[in-house]
């Protein structure tokens, strides 16, 4: 493109790094990243596509961290991948013919729901209480996992939040669940990735330099979390879910 500059790429940069930051523990990224991708005049599909690319270096970034701290269960997260992987090749071809924003009014009433579940469970992902899931869960928590992975593929904004409250459910603490929540975060966006260069839609400069930064943000954010613990990201949880149902109310009102 004739119009990248360097300013263009230093706030391409500092928007990678402050989405990481939050993306790397949480999920939620996207609310920072997409609009700036959108700001330096990119088509949405092709926004969503380079921020794949970026969010992708930042997710493996913080993915090792979790992985090296031991705050990964991979017995149960190793069975999750194919259906993750699945569920995001399906969402990342639909969204090519389907408008993504058909999904907002479903995304805004779970993330309240999701909001005031967290606020009334005092001490609810304080400690790890899981042991293995029931014949229930068996059934329900990976069809779950398929469709926040189909999610993340179609539209994606919150879908780290949404694996977070999933291994919450389950019986994971915070941390956990978060280390859990960024693996599987992680595939989906890999798969995403991958198909959106077979359909040409990443646009490489913008979501290298963007990448680049975010690789330094996940960095610090997984590892302040990892130490900081617990109630660092069960409040950093409910400050981006909080920021999240504040933009998809704000959509409506601009609509």
């Amino acid at each position: 493109m004739d119009d990248i500059n360097f300013y263009t790429l230093l706030f391409l940069a500092v928007a990678g790094f402050l989405a990481a930051f939050i993306d790397s523990v949480v999920g939620g990224g996207g609310l920072i990243s997409i609009p700036a991708l959108l700001f330096t005049g990119l088509p949405p599909i092709s926004a969503i596509a380079t921020n794949k690319l970026a969010s992708s270096m930042g997710a493996l970034t913080s993915t090792i961290s979790f992985i090296r701290s031991g705050k990964v269960h991979f017995p149960l997260v190793r069975r999750l991948v194919p259906l993750t992987i699945l569920g995001a090749v399906f969402g990342t071809f639909v969204v090519k013919y389907i408008a993504s924003e058909i999904l907002k009014p479903l995304v805004l009433i779970l993330l309240v729901v999701v909001a005031i579940y967290t606020i009334m469970k005092k001490n609810w992902g304080n400690k790890t209480t899981y042991t293995k899931l029931t014949a229930k869960k068996k059934f329900f928590f990976p069809l779950t996992v398929f469709i926040i992975g189909f999610y993340d593929g179609f539209f994606g904004a919150g879908t780290g939040s949404f694996l977070l409250f999933a291994f919450l459910i389950i019986g994971f603490d915070f941390v956990e669940s978060a280390g859990n929540a960024k693996i599987l975060n992680f595939c989906s966006n890999i798969t995403a990735l991958l198909l959106f260069l077979y359909l040409g839609e990443v646009q490489f400069t913008y979501g290298i330099v963007m990448g680049i930064f975010m690789v330094l943000g996940a960095f610090i954010g997984s590892q302040f979390a990892i130490k900081k613990g617990v109630s660092y990201v069960k409040i950093l949880f409910l400050t981006v879910t909080l920021f999240l149902i504040g933009k998809n109310i704000f959509d409506y009102i601009q609509i």
